[in-house]
């Protein structure tokens, strides 16, 4: 089994769950908290290569709907976007699960069960 990372921010109630069913079927896993640790311009740029930025950048957040219309405006590309994640990393959806070279983005049990079990 590869090594699993979960990124995300440790008050995250989508991160908990998915921290939570990850300890429940005894899987080893690392968490990288945006917070302490932040995230870089090189990994995000990995991730929006891999899955696309439009299901990494969270415009359902509260980040989203604080950074106000001028600046929403200036947000259609990926490089626009993640210039925008790596200022303000709670806007990235969560969690981000790295395991091997394949990513899942958000918590859904049963995706989680066919890729990390």
């Amino acid at each position: 089994m590869a090594i699993i990372t979960v990124y995300g921010i440790p008050n995250c109630d989508t991160t908990k769950k998915a921290m939570q069913w990850l300890r429940r079927e005894k899987l080893d896993f690392s968490f990288h908290d945006y917070k302490l640790k932040g995230i870089n311009k090189q990994q995000l740029e990995g991730w929006c290569d891999q899955a696309g930025w439009e299901l990494i950048f969270n415009k359902r957040s509260t980040t989203w709907r604080e950074l106000g219309e001028a600046v929403q405006r200036k947000i259609i590309d990926q490089p626009s976007a993640i210039k925008v994640m790596v200022q303000h990393n709670s806007i990235i959806k969560r969690p981000v699960i790295e395991f091997g070279n394949k990513l899942l983005i958000g918590f859904n049990e049963e995706k989680f069960s066919k890729h990390l079990k």
